[in-house]
């Protein structure tokens, strides 16, 4: 089996039990590609469970960029302060606002470089975005991808940048779309930083990290 063919296989056994991730399943319901992408900001660094309901209620009473230029930076700390960073990622979702409606007409760019031109987004919000909300082939590479990727075998990569390259140059270009959601929610379950749970991983016979270790934890 060709190492295209065993990406593919490894992404139809995670597709059996997957569950969706934060941006699936805000995707999911009505919320606009505004509020997904500050929503994505948000999960930098803080769990998926702390985020989705606050930018739930956030969103119900601030729908709008304008409404986050209007709004005084200390009540928005307030609403997000449960959130890792929230002073910084408060500000920046005020300058953000601020730069769609004056460069963007109001509405999320759905290009890497526009979106990565605004503050406090980096190319794996970006990726996301292009992903989960424009539906255009990315590769969206963070803690999770990169540290899996690397235990599958896939990748020997230092960085998420690093690893973004080299799964552009294996995984099957119409499978871009699975590799964020479908590791992400791995990795957040089942093949954790410290610890892995490698003896009930469904994809263990194909790791690499997995097979060495000869963990049943």
């Amino acid at each position: 089996m060709d190492d295209k063919s065993e990406i593919s296989l490894i992404f139809s056994i995670l597709s059996k039990t997957h569950q969706p991730t934060m941006l699936e399943q805000l995707g999911q319901l009505t919320f606009t590609p505004f509020q997904l992408l500050v929503a994505t900001l948000l999960s930098a660094r803080s769990k998926d469970s702390t985020v989705i309901p606050i930018v739930k209620e956030m969103f119900g009473k601030y729908p709008n960029p304008k409404d986050f230029i209007d709004i005084d930076i200390k009540i928005l700390e307030k609403m997000i302060f449960k959130i890792g960073f929230y002073r910084v990622k408060a500000r920046n979702i005020q300058k953000l606002s601020k730069i769609l409606l004056e460069q963007f007409q109001g509405v999320v760019p759905d290009t890497l470089e526009g979106m990565t031109s605004l503050p406090g987004v980096g190319r794996k919000t970006a990726n996301c975005m292009l992903n989960q909300v424009f539906h255009k082939p990315a590769i969206a590479v963070d803690i999770h991808v990169h540290r899996i990727s690397n235990r599958l075998g896939w990748v020997k990569t230092k960085s998420p940048e690093e690893t973004e390259i080299a799964l552009q140059k294996i995984v099957p270009y119409d499978e871009w779309i699975k590799v964020n959601s479908l590791l992400v929610d791995h990795g957040q379950r089942i093949c954790n930083p410290i610890n892995p749970r490698c003896g009930i991983c469904s994809i263990r016979r194909h790791c690499v990290f997995g097979k060495k270790e000869n963990k049943f934890n």
